[in-house]
């Protein structure tokens, strides 16, 4: 987080909030100044202040690798070291890819099987439609043959009527001539 100045901000923590310290979190960053140093400066002086300002910069950096190594503990999941938390999720993802694969294996033999099925009732049905055109057939022509028959039958019993049909004309012609 920065301020628009030259003190720039560090949130240890990685979540800045409104009532975080900004003393805890400020970094101060000194512009480096060119010039060489002349024989009439203090050495003493010159030393002491690069020694504050690399001092500033070790603090400054010790704040730094605090803070990301709180924001790592936070990403490691409760485990002790990055290594094994990479192990874990390797794991976790090689469960689930074999578990997807499980999965697709009964998926594509559940398909293979509907299929199958699909096949069997297909051929059943075209198998019981045959059954019943062959069974209609064989009653159309157990009927036709019954038919015939009747029909025999009918001219049979035709003949049969018109004989004692003509017998008794013949008989009642007798009997009313006596």
């Amino acid at each position: 987080m920065s301020n628009g100045t030259f003190h720039h901000y560090f949130v240890p923590d990685g979540d800045y909030e409104e009532n975080d310290d900004p003393e805890k979190c400020q970094m101060l960053f000194k512009m480096t100044d060119d010039r060489k140093c002349g024989m009439d400066e203090n050495q003493d002086s010159v030393i002491r202040d690069d020694f504050t300002i690399i001092k500033r910069h070790i603090e400054d950096a010790a704040r730094v690798l605090e803070g990301v190594g709180k924001s790592i503990s936070y990403d490691l999941d409760g485990e002790e070291s990055y290594g094994k938390y990479l192990r874990r999720e390797t794991t976790q993802i090689g469960e689930a890819f074999t578990n997807s694969e499980k999965s697709l294996l009964e998926l594509e033999v559940k398909f293979k099987q509907s299929q199958d099925n699909e096949l069997k009732e297909e051929h059943r049905i075209n198998d019981d439609f045959l059954n019943m055109i062959v069974h209609t057939r064989d009653v159309l022509k157990e009927t036709l043959d019954i038919s015939i028959g009747l029909k025999d039958k009918h001219e049979l019993l035709s003949l049969i009527i018109r004989s004692h049909g003509t017998r008794l004309s013949r008989l009642k012609n007798e009997y009313m001539k006596v």
